[in-house]
Formats: structure tokens, C-alpha cells, sequence
């Protein structure tokens, strides 16, 4: 089962434009590696690319703590405790 999100157009636009910032990161380093460029310089972008994708996850997860999960826990569903500690757990790997 599918679960879904409405998010505020403000949310949405921010998460939308940190993945396409990324997004363009990436081609960068698709070209770099056309381009035959020098190893290090390569992997310094790829870990800038990591990063942003790490300050992505950060953005969303506290957008989907102070929302769904407050929603849930108000409502009586204390499953979302469970599922919250097994994203956490997979972000941390």
C-alpha cells in the first residue's frame, strides 16, 4: 500500500529545487568522468553530491517528523514510532 503526503506548495518547491540542484551535480560529474578528469577531483564532487543528498534527507525527515509523524501520534497511531526508528535506521547505514 502507497501512502501519500500533501505538502504545502512552500515545501515542496524547496525539496524540488535541492533535487534539482543535485540533479545538475550529478550531471557534472557524469561529464567530468566523459571528460577524462583527474580521479580526486571527480570524488570531491561526488562527495559534495553526497552531502546535498544528506542535507536533503535531514530536510525531509524533520518536514515528515513535524507533520506526519505528530499527525500520527496525536491520532493514536503509535505505529509510526516503529516505522520512524526503521528510516532512521536506514539513513544511518
Amino acid at each position: 500500500m502507497s501512502r501519500h503526503k500533501q505538502r504545502s506548495d512552500e515545501e515542496k518547491k524547496m525539496l524540488i529545487t535541492r533535487l534539482r540542484r543535485i540533479e545538475g551535480q550529478v550531471r557534472g560529474i557524469q561529464k567530468m568522468v566523459e571528460d577524462d578528469m583527474y580521479c580526486p577531483d571527480i570524488l570531491t564532487q561526488a562527495s559534495a553530491v553526497t552531502s546535498a543528498m544528506n542535507s536533503f534527507n535531514k530536510e525531509l525527515l524533520a518536514c515528515h517528523i513535524r507533520g506526519c509523524v505528530v499527525e500520527d501520534i496525536r491520532a493514536g497511531d503509535d505505529a509510526v514510532i516503529d516505522e520512524l526508528v526503521t528510516v532512521l535506521q536506514k539513513l544511518m547505514k
